[in-house]
């Protein structure tokens, strides 16, 4: 059944605290640890502790490098120049002496059993690349290391769509294509491991829908690789201005939203708003590594609805458009749907002079009408655009991965009378269908036979 869970960035967020708060919430440690073996990178090992932070218990996820990746790859020197880099080594290594610490070595540098290896032995020719030339990961390879892990189908397409959303960011900020952009801090070990552990441990939880209603940010300027920037960066700006997210100005001095933060942030979210109501049925907590004015912690809470929260409130907004062409309006489907649209439809209709023409209207939730009639206007010859407020009665869902003969399928799981209903996702079955040349609609029932199956277990 459905599954959501909030994350509540008031401290900001970055790739290591959405880990050690998955983590905190109960992701299981030996499916991290099998995904991390299973990379084709070396010289890193990761560590779990538990820390303090402004007087609250918290986990804290590290990724420690070796000293040639160290160097290279997680150079704190870029952020806050020597004297800050002493000190954030100092408080990165000082969680050593902590009872409930737990390592757990990962790639040939470390592993107890491969001491007698040396640096020159790579994991593969993307360690032995980055190790001896220093090289900057493009887009194409970080994506053949996430196909090499051990993960599940839908945790290796979350680590895909996180990479694909930062690749894009940095692409704008450097004016470039995608294919050709490389990345800095993106490519380094440390946050690729990040990223898909990020991905693995929310896939581990089972979680179907996550809440982010606004991402809290510093100020000032950081220093980074390409000299001083101003905060928010400019990978950070183009993710929030092209998924929508809500950014709020804080008062802290400093970067409080990283670049893998935002993205696995704008990957993971499906909604932006809380119910009115809600119960919380457990809390992990994320320590971040610097030292801020703020308590520097995410916290994930997994929470359900109050059971009278069974309304939504929507906006509707129509047009009338009788000069657009279809593939035009095709197209404007498509970036309607891209943008959040909950949901986009065409009617026919005779206007003045008897022309033909198309009633266009889309439905979406309060936060998103300024973008959708952004994409309208820009998009369509209309001239006006009209709004309506509605409340709607809706059913319980969620959205689930059921595993069938001919592989895994997404499927909606509504729920009224106590029962439940099963609705395979289009694109699921479409796939299945093409991929084991069956026809659609048996492969369309075998799936909610499985999702029967399944749930009855």
């Amino acid at each position: 059944m459905k599954k959501t869970l909030y994350l509540e960035c008031y401290s900001g967020i970055s790739g290591d605290m959405t880990v050690a708060a998955l983590l905190d919430l109960g992701a299981n440690r030996e499916v991290l640890d099998r995904m991390l073996r299973s990379l084709p990178l070396e010289g890193f090992r990761i560590r779990v502790s538990r820390v303090k932070k402004s007087g609250v218990d918290a986990c804290d996820f590290d990724v420690i490098l070796d000293e040639a990746h160290e160097n290279h790859d997680h150079d704190m020197e870029y952020l806050h120049g020597h004297a800050s880099m002493e000190l954030e080594k100092e408080h990165f290594h000082g969680h050593a002496s902590m009872e409930s610490e737990k390592e757990h070595f990962h790639g040939h540098a470390f592993m107890e059993s491969e001491k007698e290896h040396s640096h020159e032995h790579a994991a593969s020719e993307f360690g032995k690349e980055h190790l001896h030339h220093h090289a900057h990961r493009g887009l194409k390879e970080i994506l053949e290391i996430i196909r090499q892990a051990e993960m599940s189908d839908r945790a290796r397409s979350m680590a895909e769509r996180i990479f694909q959303i930062l690749a894009q960011a940095e692409a704008k900020a450097h004016q470039v294509p995608v294919e050709e952009v490389h990345f800095h801090e993106v490519g380094a070990v440390d946050s690729i491991v990040d990223i898909l552990s990020a991905a693995v441990c929310i896939d581990d939880l089972g979680i179907t829908d996550v809440i982010v209603p606004v991402l809290y940010e510093g100020c000032g300027t950081i220093r980074c690789q390409h000299g001083i920037l101003p905060v928010p960066v400019p990978a950070v700006a183009n993710i929030v201005q092209e998924c929508g997210i809500t950014l709020k100005r804080t008062d802290v001095a400093g970067e409080l939203v990283t670049p893998t933060g935002a993205a696995i942030a704008a990957a993971f979210c499906t909604d932006r708003v809380l119910p009115q109501s809600f119960t919380i049925e457990k809390i992990g907590v994320g320590a971040g590594k610097r030292d801020y004015a703020c308590p520097g912690i995410l916290r994930a809470m997994l929470i359900r609805p109050a059971e009278e929260e069974l309304r939504d409130r929507i906006i509707k907004l129509e047009s009338n458009i009788d000069d657009c062409s279809g593939e035009a309006l095709g197209y404007v489907m498509e970036r309607l749907f891209e943008a959040g649209a909950r949901d986009v439809h065409y009617v026919p209709a005779f206007m003045k002079k008897n022309r033909p023409a198309w009633i266009l209207s889309v439905i979406c939730g309060e936060e998103d009408v300024s973008r959708m009639e952004k994409i309208i206007f820009e998009e369509t010859t209309t001239i006006g655009i009209r709004r309506t407020a509605m409340e709607r009665s809706i059913l319980k869902r969620c959205s689930i991965t059921v595993s069938t003969p001919l592989g895994d399928a997404r499927v909606k799981v509504c729920e009224t009378g106590g029962k439940q209903r099963f609705y395979p996702e289009y694109e699921s079955t479409a796939e299945l269908s093409r991929k084991n040349g069956s026809n659609f609609t048996e492969v369309y029932q075998m799936i909610i036979n499985c999702s029967r199956e399944q749930n009855e277990k």
